[in-house]
């Protein structure tokens, strides 16, 4: 009896910490939640409901400010932008992924000489200011004939992410079992072959988690897309800083516009939410 007390006055201090540490993720979970469901409320309110001080959580609730975001209020239609930023985060991440997984597989599976060296070099490209690039960039898009053209995007979007991209799935592709690989190149399997049939069903979380943050760092790029872009390629972001004008923020509008735009990556997230759990331990230390 001893035994069994002693047994279970050291599992009831285990619950009730797991207890305590379920609330506070829970806790922490709504705290980050809450500015989501105030501005999709806030979506919902006239102008001048939302501009109140403090807001008013019972005001009537109304669709003006989606019908004056789609076009329906007679203002700009959206669609375009949209298309814009599908179009040049989609294929930016495919051609990152294109050229991240071999690469990877050179730094982590294969390793060339001064592996390290390499993937440090990659990550160094990330500490120079992007605004510093900025009119370089402009100058080469405009002697290139290349302003608000979508493709420079695309480009751009492909560089920027690549280094982060190899990085990431260089410790991914690390925890591949070289035996598998073996095996496949005794059987005739060339790289190609090892690295499609092989290597990315393997490494496929991780795979995703790279796309999935790749994606999202295409999706909210302002900078360059605002600088680089006019009405032809411009962007959701780019569109989305259209309502913020000299007469006001108009902030149900804006509200309204943002919960629209981050719709996207809120479902890629959502959709993928298991890969990216699996990708972003994948590499951890065990």
């Amino acid at each position: 009896m001893s035994a069994v007390a002693a047994r279970t006055a050291t599992v009831r201090p285990r619950r009730r910490r797991g207890v305590g540490l379920g609330l506070l993720a829970w806790l922490v979970g709504l705290l980050f939640f809450l500015p989501i469901a105030w501005m999709a409320l806030t979506s919902f309110h006239s102008e001048a409901d939302a501009a109140t001080n403090p807001p008013s959580f019972g005001a009537a609730l109304t669709l003006d400010s989606y019908r004056d975001f789609f076009g329906a209020g007679g203002g700009a239609s959206p669609w375009p932008a949209l298309i814009n930023s599908t179009m040049a985060s989609v294929v930016s991440t495919l051609c990152v992924l294109l050229l991240a997984l071999p690469a990877a597989y050179a730094l982590s599976i294969r390793r060339v000489e001064k592996w390290t060296d390499v993937l440090f070099f990659f990550l160094s490209t990330k500490m120079l200011p992007v605004v510093a690039g900025l009119l370089p960039v402009y100058l080469f898009a405009k002697n290139a004939g290349m302003l608000d053209n979508i493709w420079l995007l695309v480009i751009l979007y492909t560089s920027m992410n690549l280094p982060i991209a190899v990085w990431m799935m260089q410790s991914f592709l690390a925890e591949v079992p070289v035996a598998v690989i073996e095996a496949a190149r005794v059987d005739g399997a060339r790289l190609p072959t090892v690295l499609t049939r092989v290597v990315a069903p393997i490494a496929l979380p991780g795979i995703a988690a790279t796309a999935l943050i790749c994606f999202i760092f295409s999706w909210n790029e302002l900078l360059f897309a605002r600088v680089l872009t006019g009405v032809v390629a411009e962007t959701a972001p780019v569109f989305l800083t259209g309502f913020i004008t000299s007469q006001g923020l108009f902030l149900a509008k804006v509200c309204a516009a943002s919960l629209v735009i981050s719709l996207p990556v809120l479902a890629a997230g959502f959709a993928a939410q298991d890969k990216l759990v699996q990708g972003l331990s994948l590499g951890a230390v065990k």
